[in-house]
């Protein structure tokens, strides 16, 4: 028994059974990112004056994640248009790009958290802090030795991004570091989502997110690969399957051009 409307429009909807899927799919997709970002609003206003970080992410690198997935959004159009142009070639090459660029996003957004987990935040025994990158190549044990760091009198100057003069080589004995009942005994935190509720919120947007671009990629790529073949079949079956991963990946397209200003600019 075949299946109604799997490649031929609804007439009450104007639209085929997976196009109506993904539409539904996607409004649910709204109502949980809205929350998350409603979650967001609510902890910065929340939060009391001068203690809320700011501009501590890598602006030029969410810019550049910013245009690679921008340009991911124009080689799916470009590759739908092209099946329904009969060019399966031309939607192969546009469609390889857009893998492509998840592959680079992902990449450069590894980047960005690998380095949330070696920047860390050192409180003396004299109450002042000590932010910045651990030195790897140093592996003297009686120092906590940073590449680059900057020294703070309290944690109101952590809540913006030193200027570049003002980091240098630090080296601090453990025997100042302040103690802590975290089990280490030493007062030691890098910038992960424990950090701050700025950086657990970033972290589960971010994250999130992520997760999304693999899934949208892995349909993306089997589409693409292994079932490039039902292009032979059943053209238009396989032109439909192409424009509703692309509706999905516009989607994800879309919630990175709001997360960006949201949590890289404002």
């Amino acid at each position: 028994m075949e299946i109604p409307y799997a490649v031929k429009a609804r007439p009450d909807t104007g639209l085929y059974n997976a196009k109506v899927g993904i539409w539904l799919f996607l409004a649910s997709e709204v109502m949980l990112f809205g929350a998350l970002f409603s979650s967001y609003i609510l902890l910065r206003v929340n939060a009391d004056p001068g203690t809320w970080p700011l501009h501590l992410l890598n602006v030029k690198l969410g810019a550049l994640n910013t245009i690679v997935l921008i340009l991911s959004s124009v080689t799916v159009v470009f590759g739908w248009a092209s099946l329904k142009m009969n060019k399966f070639g031309s939607y192969k090459v546009f469609q390889g790009i857009t893998i492509l660029c998840a592959l680079t996003f992902l990449g450069i957004k590894s980047v960005e958290y690998r380095d949330k987990f070696h920047h860390y935040e050192v409180q003396l025994k004299n109450n002042t802090i000590v932010d910045g990158h651990i030195d790897p190549a140093n592996k003297d044990t009686n120092f906590f030795a940073f590449e680059s760091a900057r020294t703070v009198t309290n944690h109101a100057e952590l809540m913006s991004p030193p200027e570049e003069s003002a980091l240098k080589e630090i080296k601090v004995p453990m025997s100042e570091i302040k103690d802590r009942t975290d089990g280490k005994g030493k007062e030691i935190e890098n910038y992960g989502p424990w950090h701050s509720s700025y950086f657990a919120i970033y972290f589960v947007l971010t994250g999130l997110h992520a997760l999304h671009v693999i899934g949208g990629m892995i349909v993306i790529f089997a589409i693409w690969g292994p079932l490039a073949k039902v292009w032979k079949t059943d053209p238009e079956r396989y032109t439909n399957r192409v424009e509703v991963s692309g509706l999905f990946w516009h989607f994800v397209d879309l919630i990175w051009i709001f997360l960006f200003p949201v949590l890289y600019l404002l």
